[in-house]
């Protein structure tokens, strides 16, 4: 063979060998991306043509997310019962967009590819039924989940509820507000879910994002609880001495920190600091714990790990606390400290289970097509160390109760005990001048905690500059409370 044959016959067999390691690359590494690609149309049509499985609430099985028989290509279309009101727990299932939230977390058991479905798909191929997808069964209690949306769209509130059962982690109700239907993102019609898709993500409201778990904010004086737990950990009673200074110098500045309306406080011990929520004593507090010792007992509350509920949860923190200036603010919630509603209802929590933080989970079971159970998720601690002694969450829980016998705001109960602490948060360019976040977090009843809950409005409200925790945000809770309880 000559020279310029053999060239040829060598390019040839390169050109195959390339072939053959494109055909290999495709086929094998990047099999599972061009399954799971939306613009692929035979998996979609795959899809669509198995109905897909329900989510469905705790024990009542009330289905928050169905499904319909269709007459076009697609032969299911997923529905949504009271889409706004639950889309901060379900997500939303689209043709165009793909899965978020809840939906896109359990895709593969929801659709039916899950391996554990496996044997239940190839019994369906034997016996020719119509395969179907896995279902999924929430922790969320309906009652309490519309106690707590209603009362935050009947004042027209942007922010979030959370609540949960102390003892097991259960997240009871998740609320964002303002929120969006994902109903219009589940139609058929390109157009309608184009257009629903462009309203939701230009709105200036931002109703697609879970403000409960994806947005962090100053939690205020609500950290007060955190300061508290690490002062009583470190020798500290609920007696012990405090300043009740109108205003304390941050250290190394010449930069005042003031009580609420620059109030000398009413009291001089550390139960009287919670009660009447006296900055200067929590500010000093945190400067004479130090860095290490308030990074700590935050850690052990939760703040600054990774949550899972199964949907991602944006971390909390404390900041770099880089000077004693820095841990004066930190200390009453202010300075670079920014939790998620879901870690300020932990806070709550927390001291409800006597200083042991629960991982809070959305997902109580996942069931087969046939309703069986094929996983159940038992409660689990969070950390490897209580945020505090048993002893010392007793002495943390009265200290509550008092700071909620000094809390203003609609909703009371005479009748129910709740431990509570409000928080009105700093924040914007122009702090003084940018009506504050109102928060409040508590658990009731006292005695046998049964759920705790935590509210943040943004912005005051309709309150305004003079916003408070108390005046906006208690009474929210209070209802979602009463929800839980049986009391409407």
């Amino acid at each position: 063979m000559n020279k310029p044959l053999r060239k040829v016959g060598m390019a040839m067999l390169v050109m195959v060998a390339l072939l053959l390691a494109n055909a290999t690359y495709i086929q094998v590494v990047q099999a599972d991306d061009y399954r799971s690609d939306g613009r692929n149309r035979r998996v979609l049509l795959e899809e669509y043509s198995r109905e897909r499985g329900k989510i469905v609430a705790d024990e009542t099985g009330q289905v928050l997310a169905g499904v319909r028989p269709t007459d076009d290509t697609l032969k299911f279309r997923r529905t949504y019962r009271n889409g706004p009101m639950y889309a901060p727990v379900t997500g939303y299932y689209s043709v165009l967009y793909g899965a978020g939230g809840l939906e896109r977390s359990y895709d593969e058991f929801l659709n039916g590819s899950d391996p554990r479905l496996f044997v239940r798909r190839l019994s369906d191929m034997i016996t020719g039924r119509d395969p179907r997808g896995g279902n999924v069964r929430l922790t969320v209690r309906p009652e309490v989940q519309e106690a707590a949306y209603r009362a935050m769209v009947d004042n027209g509130y942007t922010g979030s509820v959370v609540a949960m059962d102390p003892k097991t982690g259960d997240i009871l109700a998740m609320v964002s507000t303002p929120s969006y239907d994902p109903n219009k993102l589940a139609s058929h019609d390109s157009e309608e879910q184009q257009q629903a898709w462009q309203n939701f993500t230009d709105d200036p409201a931002n109703p697609m994002l879970n403000r409960a778990i994806r947005e962090t904010y100053p939690p205020g004086s609500t950290f007060k609880i955190v300061t508290t737990a690490a002062a009583l950990e470190n020798g500290a009673t609920a007696d012990t001495q405090v300043t009740n200074a109108s205003e304390v110098t941050l250290p190394g500045t010449s930069t005042t920190l003031e009580n609420y309306g620059g109030a000398t406080c009413p009291g001089s011990t550390l139960a009287d600091a919670l009660k009447y929520s006296c900055n200067t004593a929590f500010a000093e507090l945190a400067g004479q714990l130090g860095k290490q010792k308030l990074e700590e007992t935050a850690a052990n509350f939760g703040i600054g790990g990774d949550l899972q509920i199964p949907m991602n949860v944006v971390p909390s923190g404390l900041g770099d606390l880089e000077s004693e200036a820095a841990l004066y603010q930190s200390g009453i919630g202010q300075r670079d400290v920014r939790l998620t509603p879901l870690q300020d209802a932990l806070l709550a929590a927390t001291v409800a289970n006597g200083g042991v933080a629960m991982k809070p989970q959305l997902v109580k079971a996942l069931l087969a097509p046939d309703l069986s159970t094929i996983e159940e998720f038992t409660p689990e601690e969070l950390t490897g160390e209580p945020a505090l002694s048993a002893a010392n969450a007793e002495v943390l829980k009265n200290m509550m109760i008092a700071s909620e016998e000094n809390t203003s705001g609609g909703g009371k109960d005479p009748d129910l005990k709740i431990a509570s602490k409000t928080g009105t948060a700093e924040h914007g360019t122009d702090p003084k001048a940018t009506p504050p976040h109102a928060w409040y977090t508590a658990f009731a009843p006292y005695d046998d905690p049964k759920i705790a809950v935590s509210v943040i409005v943004e912005s005051g409200g309709n309150r305004g500059l003079a916003a408070t925790g108390g005046t906006v945000a208690a009474e929210i809770a209070r209802s979602t409370i009463a929800a839980a309880l049986g009391g409407g």
